[in-house]
């Protein structure tokens, strides 16, 4: 999964660089793991830390400084489109300081209680599900996590942003980018996969 996210990022154009945050005891397996494979791009792994929040906090202080577009994502999401990647930094650099792609929900959704009795129904038209990579401008990302609350991480960087007050962009996610957390959604992914090797198109 991890290879297949490295290689989807840093076969878009707009990506120079691929900062991979490792648990502190993996850095080198991870490294090694990577050293394998050749990718469009520089790849570095660094330690990450005990969350996701701090995880991201540590790649971003390795950037080089004239990096001025990050990207965020998740390797639990590794067929992402490269088209996607590529939009997604365009939008940053069209003047937007933070970007998500995201899909929009299908599903009636409920509320439920305690009891497991629905509560209410909620209207849908103006959910989203969030994938990633989520967009940033280098300078609001930074502020971001420096103003961050380290004892109530957020699940996202956006909603970092969010609490900062900073206008955040929904553009069109991808059905390929799905996140893999069950099983099922490995045979959606290997079938993703079977279909971009037929066509030629796997990255």
């Amino acid at each position: 999964m991890l290879v297949h996210a490295v290689t989807a990022l840093a076969a878009s154009p707009a990506v120079d660089l691929v900062v991979v945050a490792a648990p502190e005891s993996e850095v080198d397996h991870v490294s090694a793991l990577l050293g394998r494979s050749s990718f469009s791009a520089e790849v570095s792994v660094v330690a990450g830390g005990d969350t996701r929040q701090e995880s991201v906090a540590r790649a971003l202080i390795t950037l080089p400084a004239d990096v001025d577009v990050v990207l965020v994502h998740d390797a639990a999401r590794p067929l992402v489109p490269v088209e996607m990647v590529s939009a997604v930094v365009a939008s940053v650099r069209d003047g937007n300081p933070c970007v998500i792609p995201c899909l929009a929900v299908t599903d009636t959704i409920k509320q439920v209680n305690e009891g497991n009795f629905v509560v209410q129904t909620i209207d849908r038209e103006s959910l989203r599900a969030v994938q990633t990579p989520q967009g940033f401008s280098r300078e609001v990302l930074q502020q971001a996590h420096a103003d961050a609350d380290p004892d109530n991480a957020m699940t996202d960087d956006a909603g970092l942003v969010e609490a900062m007050g900073v206008p955040v962009l929904v553009i069109p996610g991808h059905a390929e980018a799905l996140k893999i957390t069950r099983p099922f959604d490995v045979v959606i992914a290997e079938a993703i996969l079977a279909r971009r090797r037929a066509s030629g198109t796997l990255t």
